[in-house]
């Protein structure tokens, strides 16, 4: 083992949209910063995902396997790189509605209040936009709430076959809007990620350094338990020592879960920070369908560009809420979608001259995403060194209103279309993200008021053990429909303000 002969003010542990933007928020304070990330630089290749091909399952999958409730082994879809998942999302940053934070009932059950509201919050969604240099338009969403400041940008023009799609479900009544996007302004790499706007900058302060392929072992404590005296992490071959007065996790729901209950000992038998036995519970993910429908040729290479929210709330026939509607980056390059190219071969069925790639240039993919409830067996735990996602999605019927419910609509507009080579068939092929899809994890380490029932205090520094906190999506005690991304990002700069005033 080998002791880094370096003292550090902060530890962060991972560089996501929590890691990297909170790192944004501590580095101009001077205080000395180690941020230790599991992978490296991510060629920018790889980033600009309209040169690779994205339908090779491997690619964006993490170099390991986890198993799910059966025992079954998968290779999950999540990214080791400085940046993390930001490095491969679709760099869609949407805000909670108002209503998310407050205890709302849905048909399966009642989705738990937080410990704040959406007031104690947007200044952060606020300040997160500008510095995510978000592009988005105002007033046009009925669900959108309040914001202080409007967008930095204006949102994106859509793709013509999308814009045409677009003018006509503005015509069915419902409320089409640009989706906020994250975006450099950068010809070679256009969207936004915690790399880009966290880290880069953050490292050419002397106060920072950053450690790659340092994958995280565990936590260790001082003798009382009451504070985390030393980070043991891999780096090559060897073992390294990092010892700091504040501790940080950053790096998703589900490894910020396996590392605490790794960091077992005697006075925190059943893991890190879990006298509530809440560690690795109450995981929930977004359940997310893929609907494709045919259009107009192509690129099959352009960004996200529209949301609808108009069933966010539920609608006429339904009184409980269903969800978010987005369509998917160009077929060719939305990561999530080459999980479920399925869905395509419908149409390959019907159209044997067409390949998988003409298709998906001859395609707008959609996507239905519901919330889900919080379930205390659906959890993150360890045998030996095996990490088991056992995981079971629930507030299904909403979620399948919603999928029909949009199908519905396409149905409608493509009557509408003269370009449209769906008018007399009909056929809109679906496809649901596997398991080891795990975008949206959230709430694996719960923050609320009660030690009992929660890990993390609403600073997000656990109960347990005074130095040590969580800033990735751990802390959601509940799963709103739209994506965590921008929500994880708010928080880490309002506990930086925490940090900052705790580190004077």
């Amino acid at each position: 083992m080998i002791v880094d002969d370096q003292h550090y003010d902060v530890i962060i542990i991972g560089t996501g949209a929590g890691g990297g933007t909170l790192l944004h928020k501590l580095a101009p304070t001077g205080k000395k910063i180690l941020v230790l990330e599991r992978g490296g630089f991510m060629p920018l290749e790889e980033q600009n995902r309209s040169n690779v091909d994205i339908f090779k399952k491997e690619r964006y999958h993490a170099p390991e396997q986890w198993y799910d409730k059966n025992g079954e082994p998968f290779s999950p879809q999540t990214n080791y790189a400085v940046g993390g998942n930001t490095k491969v999302y679709g760099a869609a940053l949407l805000r909670m509605r108002d209503r998310d934070f407050e205890a709302v009932n849905y048909q399966e059950g009642i989705s738990p209040e937080w410990c704040l509201q959406y007031e104690d919050l947007e200044p952060y969604y606020t300040e997160a936009e500008q510095l995510y240099m978000v592009h988005g338009s105002l007033g046009i969403d009925p669900t959108e709430p309040a914001h202080s400041a409007d967008y930095p940008y204006a949102g994106v023009t859509h793709e013509p076959c999308v814009q045409e799609v677009v003018d006509a479900i503005a015509k069915t009544g419902l409320h089409p809007t640009p989706i906020p996007l994250s975006l450099t302004r950068q010809q070679d790499d256009p969207t936004g990620d915690s790399e880009v706007f966290g880290v880069e900058p953050a490292l050419k302060l002397p106060n920072v350094t950053l450690k790659t392929s340092a994958r995280v072992v565990c936590l260790h404590t001082s003798p009382s338990g009451r504070e985390v005296k030393a980070v043991e992490a891999r780096i090559g071959q060897e073992s390294y020592l990092f010892l700091g007065d504040i501790v940080v996790l950053a790096c998703g729901a589900i490894n910020s879960a396996a590392i605490l209950l790794r960091s077992a000992n005697e006075k925190h038998p059943t893991g890190l920070a879990n006298r509530s036995d809440q560690v690795g519970r109450n995981l929930m993910k977004n359940q997310l369908t893929a609907v494709v429908q045919l259009s107009a040729p192509n690129s099959g290479k352009f960004l996200r560009s529209v949301s609808i929210n108009d069933f966010y709330w539920g609608d006429a026939d339904f009184a409980y809420p269903m969800g978010h509607i987005q369509n998917t980056g160009g077929l060719l390059q939305d990561i999530i979608y080459a999980e479920a190219p399925p869905v395509l071969s419908v149409f390959s069925k019907l159209m044997p001259g067409f390949g998988i790639r003409q298709l998906a240039t001859h395609s707008i993919g959609w996507w239905a995403q519901s919330a889900v409830l919080p379930d205390s067996t659906n959890r993150v735990r360890l045998d030996g060194d095996k990490l088991y996602v056992d995981y079971t999605a629930n507030n299904i019927e909403a979620h399948d209103r919603l999928v029909y419910r949009w199908i519905d609509v396409l149905k409608t507009v493509e009557k509408e279309l003269p370009t449209s080579m769906l008018q007399r068939g009909g056929m809109h092929p679906r496809g649901e993200s596997p398991l080891q899809v795990v975008a949206y994890q959230c709430g694996t380490c719960r923050f609320g008021t009660d030690p009992s029932t929660s890990v993390l205090d609403v600073n997000c520094r656990t109960h347990d053990v005074d130095n040590l906190y969580v800033v990735d999506s751990s802390f959601f005690p509940s799963c709103p429909s739209v994506g965590t991304a921008l929500t994880v990002m708010a928080n880490a700069l309002r506990v930086g303000d925490h940090l900052v005033e705790r580190l004077q």
